[in-house]
């Protein structure tokens, strides 16, 4: 599914049969040595022992000789590393957004996709960019694998060769949600992704919901999420306007989530408990969160419920 410039190609090939080579040749010579040894000394009543001394040559050989191959092996895997560091002059670019728990790929003056969309038989660059903390780009289709470091710039480089849709991973543990961090690679031909670009000119400049972006800012989605899963507190899905079992100090009630109970559970969390969640869990985010802000995620959980009032 992956194809690069002929040279690293060759880097790489010529890097595997040369130390396979190594290998091969010092496993048979080692195993044929050692059952020579065992056969020619094995033990003999009646035959005298004799004393070795060292041997200069010797210690010459068998130090030259794998120092010799160590920087060999250097060499061709060097060979083989460095054109995977320096992609194509005219290669496309797009910066892949790493944050908990999705990708997000951004081809430039604000135009966002949550799939990455590529032309086959082009380079292209991806950069790589991190909002909270360590995940790692992985698409195995491409052979390609990189690190996502919070404040680090990094990045990686292939050349599609096939039409198709291919899984992308974060193959980094980042969290409870960690196995979710899911995408596809959609690679399409030049005139397809003609098409599919120009759409996104018209349609791409979706900043996510303002409500979303302070969640997100203020690591409350460590804990809850929002496709209605169950994380280390309740699911913001469906919670604006449901009935909700909550263990309070007067004991179980149900009670109405509108407005009032969120900012009282965001600002006094300890007040209620939900049912099935432990208590304590959550700090108070009254110095953290104002209320502006709250009336503003307030009206994201609208929208993520049929319940709205």
């Amino acid at each position: 599914m992956f194809s690069g410039a002929s040279n690293l190609a060759a880097g790489v090939d010529k890097a595997f049969i040369f130390i396979f080579s190594v290998a091969f040749i010092f496993i048979i010579g080692i195993t044929a040595f050692m059952i020579y040894t065992v056969i020619h000394y094995n033990r003999k009543k009646g035959k005298p022992a004799k004393q070795f001394t060292g041997s200069t040559t010797l210690e010459i050989i068998w130090t030259g000789v794998p120092t010799i191959l160590v920087l060999l092996m250097f060499y061709f895997g060097w060979v083989g590393f460095a054109p995977m560091r320096k992609p194509p002059k005219d290669a496309m670019v797009v910066t892949a957004i790493g944050r908990k728990w999705e990708w997000e790929f951004d081809y430039g003056n604000g135009m966002l996709s949550k799939q990455l969309v590529l032309p086959v038989n082009k380079a292209a660059r991806i950069n790589l960019k991190s909002e909270d903390v360590n995940h790692s780009l992985s698409i195995p289709a491409f052979r390609v694998k990189e690190d996502v470091i919070p404040g680090y710039s990094d990045f990686l480089w292939f050349i599609p060769s096939f039409v198709g849709t291919y899984q992308i991973f974060c193959s980094e543990y980042c969290g409870l949600l960690h196995s979710a961090m899911l995408s596809k690679a959609v690679i399409m031909t030049q005139a397809d992704f003609d098409i599919w670009f120009s759409d996104l000119k018209k349609t791409g400049i979706q900043p996510d919901n303002p409500g979303l972006v302070i969640l997100r800012n203020t690591g409350c989605l460590a804990c809850h999420s929002t496709d209605g899963s169950k994380l280390v507190g309740p699911s913001f899905k469906g919670l604006y306007g449901s009935m909700r079992d909550e263990v309070t100090p007067g004991g179980q009630k149900k009670i109405l989530a509108d407005s009032v109970f969120i900012k009282r559970a965001v600002y006094e969390p300890d007040a209620e408990t939900a049912l099935g969640f432990g208590k304590s869990l959550m700090k108070t985010y009254k110095d953290v969160v104002s209320e502006s802000d709250l009336r503003t995620i307030i009206g994201y959980m609208k929208t993520l419920s049929a319940n709205e009032k």
